[in-house]
């Protein structure tokens, strides 16, 4: 890259290297802006001669082209593209998603120095129209052959995020008590709908039973036969293990146990199951209140329809002391 101050009427093409200003101070043109033919009629107008300028070299591209390309390659999924001033991008969520990002990906991204990826955390919930990245380019030019090999990385690993649409999930709702299945709807039901609330959803079926194998076994099942994208079960007791009443009646319902503990406080006795592909979500004491907590952090993920693993659970400790 190539800076010179040069006469106004030779400038077009060129890229200005700092803001110019009217007389009167207010912005005429921002800094990184690409001159053209009407730029140069209105800076003879306002009586300027000279401005100061970069100019490409072989083997380098513009900011804006660098953190455009990086910006369409670096994801999937229901996003758009804007292109901001000052070398940089955003992505957009277009509907409601979960944003799943690849952390390392991200990191091996981001030591490349020339552009730099700034996402929302993994598995967040984004509204529509939420900004949901920013990717920003060293100021004014790229070399063309880091720009290539980002985008080698990227075709070698695959997308680094995904905007994954949350579209009319159709969620089951357990609520046990070991007295009263209609006592835990009662401690419990307006916090789930508040919980659910948070991402754009609601419940779609509801059962209450007592906390005892055959029953909650019976309900799951029950629950199982509408199809839901989701079951979440919120019990009254904490159970000390999946051989407790909730984990004998996932395996009669035909769960198959994904993980049991997770590293989030609080929520550290979720059990996550799935039946085929059906997840199956049990935090005791999680919906007894609005707080943040392991529920929201998988719900976005699985209402995305997203299958998650029990490594992924394992990972949510960096960042799991939510209280």
């Amino acid at each position: 890259m190539k800076a010179q101050t040069v006469d106004v009427k030779v400038a077009t093409g060129r890229i200005l290297c700092c803001t110019v200003f009217r007389s009167g101070g207010k912005k005429l043109l921002a800094k990184g802006h690409m001159i053209s033919d009407e730029d140069i009629r209105v800076l003879e107008s306002e009586g300027m001669e000279q401005v100061w300028v970069t100019e490409l070299e072989e083997g380098e591209v513009s900011e804006d082209e660098a953190v455009c390309t990086v910006a369409s390659e670096m994801g999937c999924g229901a996003y758009e593209v804007r292109l901001a001033a000052g070398g940089r991008a955003n992505l957009h969520a277009t509907e409601d998603c979960c944003v799943l990002v690849d952390d390392e990906l991200l990191k091996q991204i981001n030591c490349t120095a020339s552009v730099v990826i700034a996402s929302a955390l993994n598995f967040s919930f984004a509204s529509a129209g939420q900004r949901i990245a920013t990717v920003k380019s060293a100021p004014f030019a790229v070399a063309r052959d880091q720009l290539e090999a980002i985008s080698s990385i990227l075709r070698e690993r695959g997308p680094m995020m995904q905007a994954r649409p949350v579209r009319n999930p159709v969620i089951g709702v357990l609520y046990s008590d070991p007295a009263s299945g209609d006592r835990a709807r009662q401690l419990f039901e307006n916090i789930m709908k508040q919980r659910l609330e948070r991402f754009g959803v609601a419940s779609s079926f509801v059962l209450a039973c007592v906390e005892e194998d055959a029953a909650v076994g019976r309900a799951l099942q029950h629950l199982l036969r509408s199809k839901p994208s989701l079951i979440l079960v919120a019990s009254t007791t904490a159970p000390a293990g999946p051989e407790d009443v909730i984990g004998r009646a996932l395996t009669r319902a035909g769960g198959q146990l994904e993980r049991f503990l997770a590293p989030v406080e609080p929520g550290n006795l979720l059990m996550l199951a799935y039946k085929d592909d059906i997840p199956i979500v049990s935090a005791p004491g999680c919906f007894r209140s609005a707080k943040p907590n392991v529920v929201d952090l998988v719900l976005p993920p699985l209402l995305a329809r997203y299958r998650v693993s029990t490594w992924e659970v394992a990972c949510l400790g960096h960042g799991g002391l939510l209280a």
